[in-house]
């Protein structure tokens, strides 16, 4: 059966004092509250009481997507303005404690912190999930075996993360190093197929690891209970159209991937090991540095990569209608990711709040009904 390639998005969001520009909770101005009025279950709380999530429904194909990201992105931001607050999109807060940030009153949250103790106080993180709809839990599988590869070129163009704790940390997504203690992150192995995937599952639930397979946080799975396939790699970008283009880049890759299956011209896997040296080479570089063109066994510019990237999937672009949103990819590449923005306003006032005024100018940018997204470029 051939997959649909739906996509369903999720986002989570940063609420700020417009006054401080520190994170501040949205309990007490009832946001989630004031929120599930209006979109009812496609925005949540998160763990920090300083996170919103907000997700689409199932979008049949990008532009569906985008002008759901769009429309919940718009909605959050006047919600957030009419409740005093600011909506912000970066993947770490400039200067935020995470010390001083409360746990969202439920009992989810409560039992991971409980378990994880420091390690998950400590997660005061941002990310972007894209989900892809393939029926086949066999064929979700293979996908999700090949489009490993693929994960450290998606976190470089969306790295949106380089401060921790008031810091310059050097990376570009310290996101990543955040969420790393966590345990079952990260890249994950190869599953020769969903057999023995369920039976990785079994043996974690048995000997109490886990109690269900929500609790597996990897780059990318098979969700427990869509359809789907999830890649939860990315940092949360700024603005909407990266996430977007983003979203078309990954449903693309899932397509061509599947192109190749059903011609017995599987994508070549690489062992976990070696991928991850090139994830660390994106959080670290993001789309300034290099990684590893295992083919070729040499260091290319992330760049150049990522152009035969969209190279690659361009045969299957026109048939998904996504070559408008997919272009952005283009312009992110010009412009420079999240990180490479903030760390210019950073450079060029040496004030972390003008950094949290930037990055929420950038979360609003294009919103507003027929308003054109003019792209701001560094350096």
């Amino acid at each position: 059966m051939r997959p649909s390639f739906t996509i369903g998005i999720e986002e989570e969001y940063q609420t700020v004092d417009p006054t401080t520009r520190d994170l501040r909770s949205h309990i007490h101005a009832e946001v989630i509250a004031k929120g599930k009025m209006i979109l009812e279950e496609r925005v949540k709380p998160e763990m920090h009481q300083s996170v919103v999530e907000v997700g689409t429904g199932i979008c049949k194909n990008i532009k569906e997507a985008k002008a759901e990201v769009t429309g919940l992105r718009r909605d959050m931001v006047r919600l957030a303005r009419e409740n005093g607050l600011r909506l912000a999109s970066a993947a770490t807060h400039p200067f935020a404690d995470w010390r001083v940030q409360e746990i969202y009153p439920d009992e989810r949250y409560h039992t991971i912190v409980e378990d994880m103790q420091l390690v998950a106080r400590a997660n005061l993180i941002f990310g972007l999930h894209v989900h892809i709809g393939i029926e086949d839990r066999e064929t979700a599988i293979h996908m999700m075996n090949h489009a490993r590869y693929f994960l450290p070129h998606l976190l470089a163009l969306s790295t949106n993360s380089p401060f921790w704790l008031g810091m310059n940390t050097g990376l570009k997504s310290y996101r990543c190093k955040v969420f790393d203690k966590f345990p079952r992150t990260n890249i994950p192995d190869y599953f020769p197929s969903w057999g023995e995937y369920e039976n990785f599952i079994k043996l974690l639930i048995k000997t109490n690891c886990i109690d269900n397979a929500k609790k597996i946080w990897w780059d990318i799975r098979p969700h427990p209970f869509f359809n789907t396939i999830e890649f939860r790699v990315c940092d949360i970008p700024m603005r909407a159209d990266e996430t977007i283009a983003l979203a078309a880049l990954i449903q693309a890759t899932v397509a061509k991937l599947y192109k190749l299956h059903t011609a017995n011209q599987g994508f070549r896997l690489y062992r976990r090991a070696l991928l991850m040296e090139n994830k660390w080479r994106a959080a670290r570089y993001g789309m300034s540095g290099k990684l590893i063109d295992f083919g070729k066994q040499t260091e290319v510019p992330a760049k150049d990569l990522i152009h035969e990237y969209l190279d690659f999937v361009d045969d299957v672009v026109d048939e998904l209608d996504s070559r408008e949103e997919l272009n952005y990819i283009h312009t992110m590449l010009e412009t420079g990711s999240g990180a490479d923005r903030q760390l210019q306003v950073y450079k060029d006032t040496g004030d972390l709040k003008k950094v949290v005024d930037y990055i929420i100018e950038e979360t609003e940018a294009g919103l507003a009904e027929n308003e054109p997204a003019a792209a701001r470029k560094v350096g």
